[in-house]
């Protein structure tokens, strides 16, 4: 307890002590002598003293510059210019840059002193990722923010005082980060010494210093770049040729779209496949669940069609009919994908399995049992993603299906399964509860959340939930699945999953099991671990989408941070020109403006915030909302449900967001989305003729609710009587 007593003494000592001499330091005005102003007024009189008293000046400067630096005041860069103007550039040099070293050093031992212990105690869980980067390459960070000053030095001295880098280390490296900076700032300095009337001020000498000011950070970028890549590739012997400019991995929508910008652009391009070509979402994801969900939906109608004016019925149909027609619609699309199409536009197809064998060779095993190595300049990694199976006990026994394989499965079944579970409340969950509901499956959803599609609006979420038990979905939030089991009576083996809801467990039974939980990126297998490529959830990238080896890139749902066909699309591009051309021009990845949809029904449609995210951030928002019951054409198709709901910035028609439910919602979003992206507001959209009758005037009626609520009340006062007015 006295130690612990005596170091918060200690700590308010010291915190004491710095907080009057920064109060000294301004009560006195002595930062005056820290600008450009005071350096000019004073260099003469510290010449003189400089003269007399070499040695005593030098110290006392480099002293005074210890002091200015440990306590973050602000004019350390005028003092560089200083010892320049009084010393010279050698020892200047030398002055500053340990005088500079060993203030920036007390600076982080105050920090560390003071607060260190109460930051990590308080968020260590936080920074254990900080802190173990800083443990492995926590000097390699701080000399890039020494060498290309990101942030402010006094900042960096704070902050890395809360990190558990060693003072040794902190103290060399700064030294040496700092080094070539100040020697530039201290060159400037010589040359300010040597104004002596309006011709010293264009002097060569001068305008070099100043041109070195200017260009030394981004010679410092260019020398830290390559730097690192010395860095990460020191360990391999890169080729003296290249087989290929870009060998891409994985055929599904990233690789498809890289490979295709490859060839367009006339590089040599080999994409590599295992499985089927076009990936998830043409076999397994977008194509066949939209085409059972429209096969499921035209059944909906004819079992309502009073609602049309006709004679309702049971729709009779063949489910197998309905699965043959899905496959036929994914055969009938495979050769926008197809091997043929991307030899024919340039790209050499490889069927097999491709391992990274170092940065800049590829070894693939074919499917023909033979292997090819090839060496490239760059290399795109678009392996996607695949289903997560939970590890539930007696799962593998019991059986599933995801939504990868139940499109095989379901293939050879003569109706659809009796009972049907779903587990799982995203997007594909609730298409698949709903679509199969209404081919005649008895469907029970279950998620373990407290309601379905979390990442929408409560008030979404409701309106689903409501649609799909519509339907006949027994839809299960805040149950958690614990098991599966089974029992064989009368030789008939009976499946059962078993959950729980507020400490009661209940056993459903089921025929099928879908497991519909999310999808996990596909990261082994392709030598990622071996050339030490970092990966958590997805493949560690930048702001470019390489990751470590800049040669090297990952695009889709291997990258993340979106797993949706079209930002796979969106990622292929950045990829494949900064792998062809980043030599020249880089590009960050934009996820500025991304949409998205669930196509149950009504579809559900979003692009920027909605009101749950903007809560969330703080971010203030005004709300404008549009009902579809109300617009003309909906009621025609009688589809008057759902609304368009905008978030815009109070007073203003930026649009921060947009979520739309309703008939072909998605549809309807994408004159939201060209808006977001290319920064135009809800009164061009007011603006811009919608042919009638259509769903998309919801869009300008929307921006009409925005306009009206913002007319200006007082000038439409003035109108009113000044019509009257003229009515006499």
């Amino acid at each position: 307890m006295n130690a612990s007593k005596s170091g918060r003494n200690g700590k308010l000592i010291l915190v004491g002590l710095a907080a009057l001499l920064i109060m000294g330091f301004f009560a006195f005005d002595l930062q005056y002598f820290l600008t450009l102003e005071g350096l000019k007024s004073s260099v003469d009189r510290l010449a003189s003293w400089r003269d007399a008293s070499p040695l005593f000046v030098g110290l006392a400067f480099g002293a005074v510059y210890v002091l200015v630096t440990a306590l973050s005041l602000p004019g350390a860069a005028i003092m560089t210019l200083a010892v320049g103007a009084l010393f010279g550039l050698f020892w200047g040099v030398v002055i500053a840059s340990f005088a500079s070293s060993i203030g920036a050093t007390l600076a982080f031992w105050t920090s560390r002193y003071v607060l260190r212990d109460m930051v990590q105690a308080r968020f260590g869980a936080r920074l254990k990722g900080v802190n173990e980067g800083m443990a492995q390459d926590g000097a390699f960070y701080l000399f890039t923010l020494r060498l290309v000053p990101v942030f402010p030095f006094f900042l960096i001295n704070l902050l890395m005082g809360l990190t558990t880098i060693r003072s040794w280390t902190y103290y060399w490296v700064s030294q040496a980060g700092m080094l070539a900076g100040t020697l530039v700032y201290v060159n400037a300095g010589t040359q300010l010494a040597q104004i002596e009337g309006l011709a010293g001020i264009v002097s060569p000498g001068l305008l070099l210093s100043f041109v070195l000011l200017g260009v030394f950070p981004l010679l410092a970028r260019g020398v830290l770049g390559w730097l690192q890549r010395r860095r990460v590739y020191a360990r391999w012997q890169r080729p003296r040729t290249f087989d290929r400019n870009l060998v891409v991995i994985g055929a599904g929508a990233a690789g498809l779209v890289t490979a295709y910008i490859g060839a367009a652009v006339k590089a040599k391009v080999t994409l590599v496949e295992a499985h089927k070509m076009g990936g998830d979402c043409l076999n397994y994801g977008c194509v066949p669940s939209k085409a059972l969900i429209k096969s499921a939906k035209l059944a909906h109608q004819i079992r309502h069609a009073e609602h049309y004016g006709l004679k309702a019925s049971e729709p009779g149909f063949s489910f197998a009919d309905v699965m043959a027609r899905v496959h036929a619609v994914t055969r009938d699309i495979e050769p926008h994908d197809s091997v043929e199409r991307y030899t024919s536009l340039g790209v050499e197809v490889l069927q097999g399995y491709a391992r990274i064998v170092d940065p800049w060779t590829v070894e693939i095993k074919l499917n023909d049992g033979s292997t090819q190595r090839l060496t490239t300049r760059s290399i795109v990694v678009a392996a996607g993603a695949r289903p997560f199976v939970p590890p539930l006990p007696g799962i593998e026994e019991a059986g599933y299906v995801t939504s990868d394989t139940l499109w095989n499965e379901f293939a050879k079944l003569d109706a659809p399964p009796a009972r049907l579970v779903v587990l799982g409340g995203g997007p594909i969950g609730c298409e698949l509860a709903q679509s199969l509901a209404r081919l005649g499956s008895s469907v029970t959803q279950i998620e373990m959340a407290p309601r379905i599609m979390m990442r929408e609006d409560e008030e979404v979420s409701d309106l689903a939930r409501a649609s799909l038990s519509r339907d006949g979905v027994k839809v299960l939030t805040g149950h958690k699945a614990l098991r599966c089991e089974q029992e064989t009576e009368d030789g008939i083996t009976h499946r059962f999953i078993v959950v729980e809801s507020g400490g009661q467990e209940q056993r459903i039974a089921f025929d099928t099991l879908v497991c519909a939980v999310g999808r996990v990126a596909r990261l082994q297998g392709y030598g990622l671990e071996e050339l030490g490529i970092q990966t958590q959830r997805t493949v560690v990238t930048n702001d470019y989408l390489e990751t470590i080896y800049p040669n090297i890139f990952a695009a889709g749902d291997v990258a993340g941070p979106y797993q949706f066909t079209h930002t796979a699309s969106h990622q292929a591009w950045y990829a494949a020109v900064n792998a062809l051309f980043g030599d020249f021009k880089r590009f960050k990845a934009d996820y500025s403006v991304i949409p998205w949809a669930t196509f149950i029904d009504p579809e559900v449609a979003r692009v920027g915030l909605n009101e749950q995210e903007a809560q969330e951030n703080g971010i203030a928002y005004e709300l404008t909302k549009y009902g579809m019951n109300d617009l003309d054409r909906a009621i025609a198709d009688g589809a008057a449900y759902g609304f368009v709901k905008v978030l815009t910035v109070p007073g203003k028609d930026r649009i921060l967001g947009v979520t739309i439910v309703g008939e072909h919602a998605a549809d309807l979003l994408a004159e939201f989305v060209l808006a977001m992206r290319h920064g135009l507001g809800l009164n061009k959209i007011l603006g811009t003729i919608h042919i009638y009758p259509t769903l998309a005037e919801a869009n300008k009626y929307a921006a009409g609710e925005w306009k009206r609520a913002h007319a200006p009340q007082k000038i439409l006062a003035w109108l009113a009587r000044y019509h009257a007015w003229r009515r006499g």
